[in-house]
């Protein structure tokens, strides 16, 4: 019988998503059936019930400050002077300015929390200068779709909030432990690029010119707002002195300091990121109240109690388990992006990893990282998009040029999973 439901619900699902309708409507439109086919609880009192106690929760304030944040930043010229500020010093390294984008990418990740921002706002700036001094269209695309999905990682992120409301995680804790896997998978990116260098050579360009230590130190003074910035909103974080919640608060008053300073900000541009944040907000808060009704109607049927007695029955190792998980949720991210693949599985699966004892903070960060996978697999991955719009180049020849990066993202979850410190040790310290 449970078989059953849950191939009807499965079906209900995806012909409403094929028809076109909104994810928030479509996960409230499948509950609604659910609950009133096969339970006798009154739909419309649960519903209202539900996504009012959903959307009054404080820890959900984070979310719509920390996409303020980015789209004001989004405005500005933090990533340009980001540029003038690395530039100089990579021009030792193999790769060279290759490099400026996995490190724009890092440093614009701390003070953004959208993949696809991180992802358009260095690629507007760095694209076209890499291809003004004749490097590869090719690595120059791969290496900042790879480094786009650090915006997930490195904290703030929004995927991040949404996984701690749902889960009931302190969102501090997910930041802090973000920061170490975002440092190491920059710095896989950042190896392969190398490498590739090295065996290509004669496609590097030669430096532009070369400076002093002191015209570099000049040059440096152009990264003094975006380090500005990340020191006080994780710093306040770390230091335990706010809240993520005003962290957020902090970073928004940051940015709008940032833009000011820069003589970035108008009234235009003020009211354009405000309406551009609040859009964005009001689609993820749709999603995520239509995700909180289908888990109490999942509940309700009994349906992750059953997934969760199947899954534990089947005996898997936690590795396996995990295994299996970065399997399905990478054939989930080929349809569904980050933010719904969190929202749909979360209620169905925190159970069944609860009664595995594996530790909620760090599931967290696995799934971050397994989120940032389907942020570049076709054919649905919103950084892809993002640099197709950019570069008008075909799909195909980004998703190929990108998978270096996605290997290398497989790589980081098996990092996490034998080396649980990573994720683990910057929390602890900061508990202590």
């Amino acid at each position: 019988m449970e078989f059953y439901v849950t191939a009807f619900l499965i079906l209900a699902l995806f012909a409403l998503l094929g028809c076109g309708v909104w994810i928030g409507l479509t996960l409230i439109g499948v509950a609604w059936i659910g609950m009133a086919l096969f339970t006798d609880r009154p739909v419309g009192d649960s519903m209202v019930m539900t996504i009012w106690g959903s959307s009054s929760s404080w820890t959900l304030t984070a979310l719509p400050l920390f996409i303020w944040m980015g789209e004001i930043l989004f405005r500005t010229r933090l990533s340009e002077d980001m540029f003038k500020g690395l530039s100089p010093w990579l021009d030792r390294l193999p790769g060279r300015l290759l490099h400026a984008n996995i490190i724009g990418c890092t440093i614009f990740a701390a003070v953004s929390g959208s993949s696809a921002a991180t992802c358009a706002t260095i690629g507007k700036m760095t694209l076209p200068e890499l291809r003004k001094r004749g490097y590869p269209d090719s690595i120059s695309i791969g290496t900042l779709a790879g480094a786009g999905t650090l915006g997930l990682l490195i904290p703030p992120s929004i995927t991040m909030i949404v996984y701690g409301v749902m889960a009931n995680v302190s969102i501090a804790k997910l930041f802090i432990a973000g920061i170490l896997p975002g440092v190491v998978l920059a710095g896989l990116f950042m190896g392969y690029t190398m490498l590739w260098a090295l065996f290509n050579s004669d496609k590097v360009p030669a430096p532009d010119q070369t400076m002093g230590f002191r015209q570099k130190l000049a040059a440096s003074r152009h990264l003094l707002p975006a380090v500005s910035l990340i020191l006080a909103v994780l710093g306040s974080i770390y230091t335990g002195i706010a809240t993520a919640t005003e962290a957020a608060a902090l970073g928004v008053v940051g940015s709008l300091a940032v833009a000011a300073v820069q003589g970035d900000l108008s009234w235009k541009t003020f009211i354009e990121s405000l309406l551009s944040g609040t859009r964005l907000y009001c689609m993820i808060a749709m999603i995520l109240f239509g995700a909180a009704f289908l888990t109490l109607s999942m509940g309700y049927i009994g349906l992750p109690r059953q997934v969760a007695e199947w899954i534990v029955s089947l005996n898997l190792s936690p590795f396996a388990l995990i295994l299996a998980l970065t399997v399905f949720f990478v054939l989930l991210g080929c349809f569904l992006d980050g933010i719904s693949m969190v929202v749909l599985t979360m209620g169905v699966l925190l159970p069944t990893i609860e009664a595995m004892q594996i530790d909620l903070v760090w599931f967290g960060i696995f799934v971050v990282l397994i989120v940032e996978m389907a942020q570049i697999t076709p054919p649905v991955g919103f950084n892809l998009f993002v640099l197709q719009g950019m570069t008008r180049k075909d799909i195909a020849f980004i998703a190929r040029h990108t998978f270096p990066m996605f290997m290398l993202m497989v790589v980081a979850v098996l990092l996490i999973y034998f080396v649980p410190d990573i994720v683990g040790w910057l929390p602890q310290h900061m508990d202590g």
